[in-house]
């Protein structure tokens, strides 16, 4: 019988197969397979276009976020074991060279960014509100990304318009540069008119996009960064004022779940999906990394019954950031305990490391804020891990809270930068503070934003790095039963004068003989 239906299917070939090359050719177009020239023209056009300039920035935050935490001073490395992965060894040490992958990964991933951004602005004719809001964001992100390579390499070239073909070998820029084109973009993007605001603090909706305060809160952070105290005071001021946001009224160690997707403290998140059909589009190794070793220990039943296992342990705190810590708020600190937990908590809820075992990079202290539950997962499985729902954050309203703090201390309105960071240490239930200083803010930001991306540039611009991260790498740590003890000694490590900027990575200087080095690489 399907010897018969394969005969008459080739019988019915057969007028098909005589006919000349050309009429098989002639196949009717259906949809747009043209080039740049073709696209860019509807709203369904920048839709599109705008969808992977988002997709584009949130495939870069892995790389982002890990490269940033590793070079700050709140984490060891970790892993299973010394050179389980060499090249975080290699930022979290002060090692790297220029040949760094992560690196080279940062640089070259923030002009995908840009040259998504780019195309939609150069391209689009902002002929309707939703192609005008399409450039807007762009702009948004292209600020973004010059943001983080200003403030990271310093001297990348600016690319602010699709270049031609004799425009590739850029020349090295300067931050004056880069800085002018962030606050162009960004003042563009809020003078727009089409950035949208959110209805009211809870509102969760608004904030799947950039909103008109994300941009102001982004320039207000551009303005401090350079040390425009009073422009980064007046427009942080209006983010705050808006009443568009709010510290998150739950509890503080949910803070980074899924129950707090799109809260009222969400300000700019790479949104997840609790859907099993595009898990694996959506998925993030972010968090199977940076949960702990969960092969060396001992977990509980009941720990196992709300707790995602099955992580790789990369980023542990290190003691320092625990003591920190127990300074401001006491060993029994409501925000410390939502935040990072000792071996002897750990313990208490019936996880323990295993007998004989090691944990590289480690004293002894877990983070508690970022611990993978059940409920964030896609799959309740401990090999999903990686299929979890959580919104990547990257800006959250305690940050605008405490940049405008910052802003008003340097500036000498201290009335105004007590009410911000007090409202972040009541959150954290602590006793409000009289009087502040930039030291009271630096602190604060060191607890209240710890393994959040901001704390590196943060040492750096306050002069701070040199003497925080001196001895970064000199002692690697271990962890057993017996306790922490030092297991390898460095003679290389170490923040130096040359670290205030990346290197541009020497690929780039390989392929572009019209760049130049930063200094001392």
């Amino acid at each position: 019988m399907k010897t018969k239906y394969i005969y008459i299917l080739l019988l019915g070939l057969l007028p098909i197969l005589n006919i000349g090359c050309e009429d098989r050719l002639n196949i009717e177009k259906h949809g747009n397979l043209g080039g740049q020239e073709d696209f860019y023209k509807t709203d369904a056009d920048a839709m599109q276009a705008l969808a992977s300039l988002y997709s584009s920035w949130g495939g870069n935050y892995y790389n982002w976020y890990l490269t940033k935490n590793l070079l700050a001073d709140d984490i060891w490395c970790g892993g299973g074991s010394r050179g389980d992965n060499a090249s975080m060894e290699q930022l979290n040490e002060y090692t790297f060279d220029t040949d760094h992958g992560m690196v080279q990964g940062m640089y070259s991933g923030m002009y995908s960014i840009i040259y998504k951004a780019n195309l939609i602005i150069d391209l689009l004719a902002p002929d309707s509100d939703v192609k005008k809001r399409a450039v807007a964001e762009a702009k948004f992100f292209r600020a973004w990304a010059n943001f983080e390579l200003v403030t990271l390499f310093g001297t990348a070239p600016v690319v602010d318009h699709l270049l031609q073909p004799s425009e590739y070998r850029q020349g090295n820029s300067t931050p004056e540069a880069l800085w002018a084109i962030i606050e162009s973009d960004l003042g563009d993007a809020i003078n727009s008119g089409v950035l949208p605001s959110k209805a009211d603090a809870n509102d969760s909706e608004t904030t799947i996009r950039v909103t008109r305060e994300v941009a102001q809160a982004m320039l207000g952070k551009a303005y401090l960064f350079q040390n425009k105290y009073a422009d980064a005071a007046s427009i942080l001021d209006k983010v705050i004022e808006s009443g568009k946001y709010k510290l998150y009224e739950g509890d503080y160690d949910m803070l980074l779940h899924v129950v707090a997707n799109g809260s009222s403290e969400s300000m700019l998140e790479v949104q997840k999906r609790n859907d099993s059909e595009q898990a694996w589009s959506q998925m993030t190794m972010t968090f199977i990394m940076t949960g702990w070793r969960s092969d060396k220990l001992n977990i509980s039943w009941d720990a196992m019954s709300y707790i995602a296992t099955g992580t790789y342990g990369f980023f542990n705190p290190r003691k320092s950031l625990y003591d920190a810590f127990v300074a401001v708020e006491g060993a029994d600190g409501y925000r410390l305990n939502s935040t990072m937990r000792s071996y002897p908590q750990m313990e208490a809820i019936g996880i323990t490391v295993q007998p004989g075992a090691s944990m590289i990079g480690h004293e002894g202290y877990f983070m508690w804020k970022n611990r993978t539950l059940r409920e964030d997962c896609v799959y309740d499985a401990s090999y999903f891990q990686a299929l979890q729902y959580i919104n990547l954050r990257v800006m959250r309203y305690a940050e605008v809270l405490l940049l405008a703090a910052e802003a008003h201390v340097m500036g000498g309105n201290k009335d105004k930068a007590l009410n911000y960071i007090n409202q972040t240490r009541t959150r954290a239930r602590l006793t409000p503070l009289t009087s502040v200083t930039l030291d009271d803010v630096k602190t604060e930001k060191r607890l209240e934003l710890c393994l959040e991306s901001v704390r590196f540039q943060d040492l750096v611009r306050w002069g701070d790095a040199e003497t925080a991260l001196a001895e970064q790498g000199k002692q690697i740590s271990a962890f057993s039963l017996n306790g922490a003890e030092v297991l390898f000694n460095n003679s290389t490590y170490g923040f130096k004068a040359k670290h205030k900027l990346l290197p541009i990575p020497r690929k780039e200087l390989d392929l572009n003989p019209n760049m130049e080095q930063n200094d001392n690489w």
